[in-house]
């Protein structure tokens, strides 16, 4: 698990926006291994952009990394991007997790 915190140039967050959203629906539909890409903006800074990002184990996220929708995101979106830091998480509760999922149905 992990949080992208990304910054986007204002200039481009529109566009920034539609990649984005394209290419976490074809992470979660098309791979098996990708739990949650759940992108977010900020209210009162919508070029603060945060990504919750779940994947069934490491070599899931390696997999990701390697999908022609997330080398197409990662080239479209590289001169928008002022900010990237990715942040590794822990569950402090991964029982409950897949309950939460399953509310979501």
């Amino acid at each position: 698990m992990r949080i992208a915190k990304i910054e986007i140039a204002a200039d481009y967050l529109d566009n920034y926006k539609a990649i984005l959203k394209e290419e976490a629906a074809a992470s979660v539909t098309l791979e098996p291994g990708v739990i949650a890409i759940f992108p977010m903006y900020q209210k009162e800074n919508p070029t603060q952009i945060r990504l919750v990002e779940i994947y069934a184990s490491q070599a899931a996220y390696q997999s990701h990394l390697k999908s022609p929708h997330f080398q197409h995101y990662k080239t479209a979106t590289l001169k928008m991007v002022k900010s990237l830091k990715l942040v590794e998480m822990a569950s402090l509760d991964p029982e409950t997790m897949s309950d939460l999922f399953k509310k979501m149905k």
